[in-house]
């Protein structure tokens, strides 16, 4: 048995197009936001997670992956690090690193949530 592990897994609706960038070296990154309803009764909002993609799965995202497409995603918690630019203050995010992307909704829901969404459904 691991002594550690650093596995996340979730299902949500994307909040914007994803946000795309190619590196000389033929290597691709993709960032999303997902939002995801947690269960309970007390909240309406959803909990916003960044997701990282590279390689295979941020082609695939650039390609079908719009604002308020239904998707799955598991990978692990990793964080980025900076000093913030006005206070020099260390600043910090999490990022989930995905190594799993699954598509959930259908081509015409896909379609659909594109064309209808509104950051009030969730």
């Amino acid at each position: 048995m691991p002594t550690s592990l650093n596995s996340v897994v979730l299902a949500g609706r994307v909040g914007g197009d994803p946000d795309v960038k190619y590196f000389e070296s033929g290597n691709v990154v993709c960032n999303l936001t997902l939002a995801v309803r947690r269960r309970s009764r007390n909240s309406d909002q959803p909990d916003w997670f960044n997701l990282e993609l590279w390689g295979r799965n941020a082609e695939i995202a650039a390609n079908y992956v719009r604002k308020g497409s239904l998707i799955g995603v598991s990978g692990s918690i990793k964080f980025d690090y900076w000093q913030d630019r006005s206070t020099s203050a260390p600043r910090s995010k999490p990022v989930i690193r995905v190594d799993r992307l699954d598509l959930l909704g259908s081509r015409r829901d896909n379609e659909a949530s594109m064309n209808s969404y509104d950051d009030d459904e969730f």
